[in-house]
């Protein structure tokens, strides 16, 4: 079993998750994806991509090979330091997964989570 180790100062992506973000911005023609929170979910928040034409001047950029850029507002930045996404493959169908050392526990479907002290 390996253990995940996560930088907080930090967004990190697996290869497989890059070329997948890569192969969606490219179709989409954006400039970047953000990563985002909402309160949703049966346990508090949820996780939310946007294709972005612009970078929000009140972001951080996480940019990876073949210049693909997350960008997470600095309002999520707490929520979010440190996740690790991956993409996922069961069966027929792929998922990028979210690996969050800030969140507690997750809901069964796997949509949701809520935070540590929350």
């Amino acid at each position: 079993m390996q253990t995940a180790t996560f930088d907080p100062s930090t967004i990190s992506l697996s290869d497989s998750a890059q070329q997948h973000v890569r192969k969606q911005l490219n179709q989409e023609r954006a400039t970047g994806l953000q990563l985002h929170v909402t309160e949703s979910g049966c346990n508090g928040y949820m996780y939310a991509l946007k294709f972005l034409d612009a970078i929000p001047d009140d972001s951080r950029v996480f940019e990876f090979d073949d210049n693909v850029k997350v960008v997470v507002d600095n309002q999520h930045w707490d929520l979010l330091r440190g996740t690790h996404i991956d993409l996922v493959t069961e069966g027929l169908n792929s998922s990028l997964k979210f690996e969050n050392p800030n969140a507690d526990t997750h809901c069964g479907c796997g949509e949701s989570f809520s935070l540590r002290g929350t």
